[in-house]
C-alpha cells in the first residue's frame, strides 16, 4: 500500500507496530483510531510465517509491504 501522506520519521517507524501506539501527528489532526490496526495486522501476518515493512519519507508518503511464503 503507497500513500503520498505526511511520511513518518524514522523515530516514528519504530512505535508503529506497538499496541495501542499512535504517533503525534495522528492525535493532533483528531484521526480516530485505537492504535491497533497495525498492531493486529503484524500479528496475523507473522502468525502466516510472513513478515511486514514500511518504507518512508517525511513530507514524500508511505510506503508498506507484507511479504508472505508460498507454502
Amino acid at each position: 500500500v503507497n500513500d503520498t501522506g505526511p511520511g513518518i520519521s524514522k523515530e516514528d517507524i519504530a512505535k508503529l507496530f506497538q499496541k495501542f501506539s499512535r504517533l503525534d501527528n495522528a492525535k493532533e489532526s483528531r484521526t480516530p483510531g485505537t492504535g491497533l490496526g497495525l498492531y493486529i495486522s503484524k500479528q496475523i501476518v507473522e502468525l502466516h510465517k510472513g513478515s511486514i515493512s514500511i518504507e518512508s519519507e517525511v513530507g514524500k508518503g508511505s510506503s508498506f509491504s507484507i511479504h508472505l511464503p508460498l507454502v
